[in-house]
């Protein structure tokens, strides 16, 4: 079982029953919504299709939040260098006069001499003038500016709101849709996760903290704290801070989310070569393993499943990988973890004891992460009576969430009821010697929360259990 998650991006050329079912197979275990393109019936349809298709794949929609963007265009201007290109805020415009930004008032923001830079800092301009709305820019090379590409002005604070109104309305659209995580673009405190948990109002939508700015460095361990889940998008994060220094911050975030317990997905350009070719570069393959190796817990591919000539290829390839990358790194057995709580105790039991698997019964998704995160070698089966909870828990490394509708977590029989559950689902047998975690409490010091073990096949001759006979 990896412990890796894979999370792939689903876009025109991925959204369909073949393709999806094809993606599964080839180890996708997260699908990955950009609400920054295509619209909100868009969104639905393809979470109705995943649902259908793969009903086991969480969805991640990862929310437009604070960053500026071109809008839709009818027409895609390019350029040579040393050409004006006109930003706007009219956004009657249609690219091929000038092109609209999503921010109303970006044209207060700037002034003469400031850099521009779009599209993941692939294209780089120079503030020429600002004459009304319209901010005219100098290139200073070649290139194509397209719809929703993103811009980025790391010179100056653009003095954007924590939480803008598309950032409540996708939420609403999150929750209505039984979206199961959500990314969250250029977080930058505790206050802005904080901001938006109060929106969700529950335990999923789960919050993805995307780190992808200086604000996000400077803040970094009060966002690990406070998040669900880290995401180290690569893209913005070159272009806000240093393109040199992205492989130091990239390490950098990865042990603070291991320092807290947290999953953190690295993105951006893993495998970018397979848009266009069928097989990686080697430079891409040696960014994969170190990141893997350093601790990641999930990889994300975007264009190389969204629009991408070879998504499945990419997604089989991506699985490979990482597969490689933990055989080598042999388990190191958790030790950037702090010692804490029911972490630091399952990880000790786990690799002094003869453990075969690991369950744990967990209500609010508390005891999951805690466990998923100690970094133990054995298959890890969580399971709880809430079904958007077990499907965000196959985004934990090496788990797997199980679907227990009348499961009361702290119940006198809970942990018996799960694990002749798994039992009879084939999940474990009678030679498996299985540590069982359960916590009906957030706190870690909780007499509700324990730790046993169990020889699956005493327990099942105690019980008198039967294996389900199918109809």
């Amino acid at each position: 079982m990896s412990k890796t998650s894979v999370v792939a991006t689903i876009g025109p050329v991925s959204n369909n029953p073949a393709t999806l079912s094809a993606l599964r197979q080839a180890g996708m275990t997260v699908a990955r919504l950009n609400g920054s393109h295509g619209t909100l019936d868009w969104h639905a349809a393809t979470i109705q299709l995943l649902r259908e298709t793969v009903p086991d794949v969480p969805v991640l929609l990862d929310i437009p939040g604070r960053k500026i963007r071109t809008t839709q265009l009818r027409v895609e201007p390019s350029f040579l260098a040393g050409d004006i290109v006109i930003l706007t805020t009219d956004t009657s415009h249609d690219g091929s006069q000038k092109v609209p930004v999503n921010y109303d008032v970006f044209h207060e923001k700037l002034r003469t001499g400031v850099r521009v830079y779009a599209d993941d800092g692939t294209l780089s301009f120079i503030v020429d003038r600002i004459d009304g709305r319209d901010v005219h820019l100098r290139a200073e090379n070649a290139g194509t500016l397209k719809s929703r590409k993103g811009i980025n002005v790391p010179e100056i604070d653009l003095g954007q709101h924590l939480v803008t109104q598309r950032d409540r309305d996708m939420i609403d659209f999150a929750r209505q849709h039984g979206v199961d995580f959500v990314g969250i673009s250029f977080v930058e405190s505790a206050a802005h996760v904080e901001a938006i948990r109060g929106l969700i109002a529950g335990n999923t939508p789960q919050i993805v903290a995307k780190v992808e700015n200086q604000g996000g460095l400077d803040h970094l361990e009060e966002i690990a704290q406070a998040t669900d889940i880290i995401m180290i998008d690569r893209g913005d994060l070159s272009v806000e801070t240093s393109v040199d220094h992205v492989s130091l911050y990239q390490k950098r975030i990865i042990a603070a989310a291991r320092t807290h317990g947290k999953p953190v997905i690295v993105a951006t350009e893993l495998l970018h070569s397979m848009i266009e070719n069928p097989l990686p570069t080697k430079a891409e393959i040696s960014d994969v393993t170190n990141a893997v190796i350093d601790g990641a817990t999930a990889v994300m591919l975007s264009g190389e499943t969204a629009v991408g000539k070879f998504p499945v290829e990419a997604v089989a390839r991506l699985r490979s990988i990482v597969t490689l990358a933990e055989s080598h790194q042999q388990q190191r057995a958790g030790n950037a973890y702090a010692p804490a709580d029911l972490r630091a105790a399952t990880q000790a039991l786990a690799t002094t004891l003869p453990i075969t698997k690991v369950v744990v019964l967990s209500r609010t998704g508390y005891a999951a992460r805690l466990v998923a995160m100690a970094g133990i070698p054995q298959p890890i089966f969580i399971v709880g009576s809430d079904p958007a909870l077990a499907r965000a828990w196959q985004l934990l490394p090496g788990s797997v969430g199980i679907h227990l509708p009348a499961l009361q977590v702290g119940s006198e029989r809970a942990s018996t009821i799960a694990l002749q559950a798994l039992w009879q689902q084939g999940l474990l047998d009678e030679q498996d010697i299985v540590l069982v975690a359960q916590a009906a409490s957030d706190n870690a010091l909780s007499s509700l929360n324990q730790l046993h073990t169990v020889q699956i096949g005493q327990l099942a001759t105690e019980q008198g259990w039967r294996a389900t006979v199918e109809a």
